[in-house]
């Protein structure tokens, strides 16, 4: 079992500064299941300001960017602490 987390959706602003088409939140998911028992999260996170030496335009960004930028967001102790409710879930299911 390894959790999936993926992208629900994203808000972008469409101007900060000089920059365009901006993401500010990241909608995520994160799942696991084990056989028909299954764990999942919701969640938002808003994300730093823009850094304009290290922008990704919204047209450009992929899943695998905007859940690394969540989970930056979120923390690594909040991440294992997000799977670990799911694993729990899963868990109580049993």
């Amino acid at each position: 079992m390894a959790v999936t987390w993926d992208v629900a959706s994203l808000d972008a602003t469409k101007t900060v500064g000089s920059l365009s088409d901006v993401v500010t939140t990241v909608h995520w998911t994160a799942s696991d299941a084990d056989g028909d028992h299954t764990g999942s999260s919701y969640g938002s996170v808003g994300l730093a300001e823009a850094d304009s030496s290290s922008f990704t335009a919204y047209k450009d960004i992929t899943k695998d960017n905007a859940i690394a930028w969540a989970k930056a967001a979120i923390g690594s102790d909040e991440v294992t602490a997000i799977e670990a409710g799911i694993a729990a879930q899963i868990a109580k299911s049993k």
